[in-house]
Order: C-alpha cells, then structure tokens, then sequence
C-alpha cells in the first residue's frame, strides 16, 4: 500500500510497475480499467490507514459511432442531435471504483457514462473536462476533429497532470453540495494519455487527503505503465 500524503519516487517506481503487470491476461480495456480503478483505490490510503480516495475513474474518448447502445443514448440525452455526427467524441467512462456501491460499475453511472465534445467551445460547459485536456497537455483541437486518415502523434508529448490542490469550491470540479462536500473531497488528481489513434485516457483521483503539488507530479510517470497496460487491446477490444 502507499501513504499518499508521504509518495515518494521510489513509490511511484513500485506502483507503476504494478499498474504495468494489471494489463496481462485481459479481455478488453475495460477489463483492464477495471482492474486499474480497483487497484488505485485500494493500494492508495491516508496516513490513518484508511483509502485516500473517495472515487477513482478512468475515460476514454470515443466517436459516438463506437458506442454501444446504452452510452450512445446516454450521450443523445446529453446532445440530442448527436446522432447526425457519428464521428462527435465522447469522454466515456471506461471504469469506476469508489467508496459507495452504485459507484463501481461504469453502468450505474448517472452524470458520466458518455459526455459528447463536439467542439472546443463545448468544453467551456464542462470546465473539469476542459482543463483536464488542456493540463494533460493534449492539444484540444486534433483531438475532437482529427484530419481523415491521420492518426494523432502520441509520441511527442510530455505529459502533465491535473491537479487541483483544494477542490472544495473549486470552480473546476462539479458537484460542490451533491459530491465534493459530503464526501470530503480534498484534491484531484489526473494522469493520462494517448492511445492509438490519438484518443484520450485518463485516470482521476478523488482524493480524501490532500495531495500537494510535489506529490502530484510523480503521478504523471504512472501514464506510461497504464498505457502499456491498455495498448494490447487498443483500439479494437476497448469495452467488455
């Protein structure tokens, strides 16, 4: 297990090579999510002992077309004429892991199965999503409209991390009174990606304790063990 408060380098060495061995003997990338949420949201505690996240999730962006039944109606809720634009992308929830039980199956999610991005104006109605994207370092534009025919570079980037020291009334994190609050959320905490052929991954902790800045940096190392933990079933085996 690792004491959040206190992650260290040689911390983030360990759990990334764990992170790495989750992807071995997998059916899809869901599977592999699965195992991934489970495993952060176990192995991550306080210095009490106790789990230092409340939630852990991980998407993926998606063309709507890709979607199955439930997560394309699910995003025709959200944008009712999506359907006209099979190629829109939608952040979709790949794999859940919390401290409530509806909170741990991707199915029983109300608010984020399959969030529609039709345009880099539209994130501005989802500041988390928005600034998500653009801490991670991926570049909005060629994300949700890629050119035809060409695959995003994921090799060229660095990535950073999202963090949010103080998340409560924090502008960039929803649900102040329904989530963060009662459930003493202290920070967030993302890291991800780029899977071939250029879609967006992403982990984020809802952390209980606070997680500084230091701390947060080491997350950002733990994007390449969770890439290579999902590349094998990238971009054909991705839901179960």
């Amino acid at each position: 297990m690792y004491d959040i408060s206190r992650f260290s380098l040689s911390d983030m060495t360990r759990c990334g090579m764990q992170l790495r061995k989750l992807g071995t003997g997998a059916s899809s990338m869901e599977a592999v999510g699965e195992r991934i949420v489970h495993f952060l949201h176990r192995e991550l505690i306080s210095s009490s002992g106790d789990s230092a996240c409340a939630l852990v999730r991980t998407f993926i962006t998606r063309p709507y077309a890709h979607l199955d039944a439930e997560q394309q109606a699910f995003a025709g809720r959200v944008l009712p004429d999506i359907c006209s634009q099979p190629e829109t992308k939608c952040l979709t929830l790949l794999a859940t892991a919390g401290d409530e039980p509806a909170w741990n199956s991707r199915h029983a999610s109300t608010g984020h199965q399959a969030l529609p991005l039709p345009s880099e104006e539209s994130l501005s109605r989802s500041p988390m999503i928005s600034r998500l994207i653009r801490q991670l370092g991926v570049d909005v534009g060629p994300l949700l409209k890629p050119e035809a025919g060409v695959v995003l570079d994921d090799t060229q980037h660095t990535f950073n991390v999202f963090h949010v020291l103080n998340a409560m009334g924090s502008p960039h994190i929803p649900a102040q009174q329904e989530f963060v609050v009662p459930y003493g959320i202290r920070s967030v905490v993302g890291f991800g990606g780029l899977l071939p052929p250029g879609e967006l991954f992403a982990t984020i902790l809802f952390a209980k304790t606070p997680v500084t800045r230091e701390t947060a940096e080491l997350f950002k190392s733990l994007a390449l063990n969770v890439k290579v933990a999902f590349l094998p079933y990238s971009p054909d085996r991705v839901f179960s």
